[in-house]
């Protein structure tokens, strides 16, 4: 079973010409989805279906062994042709297995982060789903034509932390398998599952206002996208609050618990994989984490540590390394002048005041103990 990638794009867009590949925030527009997708370690397959000699040569600048230049019929390129036309077009043309995941992607969703595609699939995977789409959730009130309240009562107006809110289409992306697509000739079918995304992802690039706006929100939510690329060599990681949700968890007889994410697992190793070394500093000396960083496997492990900045110095100096290529994620006060001093750093989105406040410190989406440190990996990787 494969994961194939497939973003159509079309060079007759009439309110943005060109949009598909117009510079956007410094690179092509499709560039940001294709960067994405090809730092999945899901993704075996990265197909483009243009219409456009412009648009090839933009694509084929890009260095990615995964990519894969389809030119689209024109029947199918039409300011009226469906996109499911072209996803059938071209399933008939490869003769993809059915069994394949097919995950459909818009180019005109920048936001789109390896961390979406990558727990996405995963639900996908581990769900009972026949597809799944991404969506955000919005807690705007709705009216008909008819002057009709659709989704509130607005004599009894709700507050809006009260407020479920509804869930709309940001068209990001849709993952079904080939065969359920062929079955219904669309790109979802069956039980649906859904994948929330920030609401900032819903905007729509269709007229040039859009665009300036985009630019805008991409520029505030998704800033360490665009800095210049740190040469990690070697991260450390703080553990409670970090690797775990902060929570102290006893049993019956007294025993400490805590809850650890196999996200965090998998993001460990795949730095390794990529030949930088990876390790855990913190103040505490408990046998739970030392247990968590035998199974994980890590190359370093620092336990009961006042001055983390100072070994963290001395660390790479053994390494002869600098600070400069140390990523550390922390998230308390005993963590600043470390995360300070790294060369890249970030703190998970549950992090004190004092933290969040460093300067050019990555504020992540994920909370510790869900995945903040497989953010940030995605993010160093990326």
């Amino acid at each position: 079973m494969a994961n194939l990638a497939f973003i159509p794009i079309r060079s007759g867009s009439k309110s943005i010409p060109g949009k598909n590949t117009r510079d956007f925030c410094g690179k092509p527009l499709v560039n940001w989805l294709i960067e994405a997708l090809d730092k999945s370690e899901y993704i075996q397959r990265i197909v483009i279906a243009l219409d456009g000699e412009d648009q090839e040569n933009i694509i084929k600048r890009i260095k990615s062994n995964k990519i894969e230049i389809y030119n689209r019929k024109p029947e199918n390129a039409k300011d009226n042709s469906s996109t499911e036309s072209v996803m059938l077009e071209f399933l008939e043309y490869d003769k993809t297995d059915n069994n394949d995941i097919f995950i459909l992607l818009q180019a005109t969703s920048p936001f789109t982060q390896t961390h979406d595609i990558n727990r996405a699939l995963e639900l996908f995977k581990t769900g009972n789903a026949d597809s799944l789409l991404s969506v955000i959730k919005t807690k705007r009130f709705f009216w008909d034509k008819h002057a009709q309240p659709i989704n509130y009562d607005y004599r009894n107006r709700p507050r809006r932390q009260d407020f479920d809110g509804l869930f709309m289409e940001n068209g990001a992306f849709y993952i079904s398998t080939v065969e359920n697509i062929f079955n219904s000739n669309n790109r979802l079918s069956g039980k649906i599952e859904l994948f929330e995304m920030p609401e900032y992802t819903g905007i729509e690039i269709d007229e040039p206002a859009d665009w300036d706006m985009a630019e805008s929100l991409f520029k505030r939510y998704q800033p360490e996208r665009l800095r210049k690329k740190v040469e990690v060599k070697l991260l450390l990681s703080d553990v409670d609050g970090v690797l775990t949700d902060a929570g102290m968890y006893y049993s019956e007889k007294g025993d400490e618990l805590k809850k650890f994410s196999t996200y965090d697992g998998m993001g460990f190793k795949t730095l390794q994989k990529a030949g930088i070394k990876v390790g855990i500093i913190t103040g505490e000396n408990r046998r739970l984490n030392t247990a968590r960083a035998d199974k994980l496997n890590l190359d370093y492990a620092f336990h009961g540590i006042d001055d983390k900045l100072k070994n963290a110095e001395e660390l790479c100096t053994e390494l002869g390394i600098e600070l400069k290529n140390l990523a550390y994620i922390g998230d308390d006060l005993n963590d600043v002048e470390l995360l300070k001093n790294a060369g890249l750093a970030a703190c998970p989105a549950n992090a004190v005041k004092e933290v969040k406040e460093i300067s050019g410190i990555i504020k992540l989406k994920s909370f510790g103990g869900s995945g903040a440190l497989r953010e940030f990996a995605e993010i160093i990787l990326g």
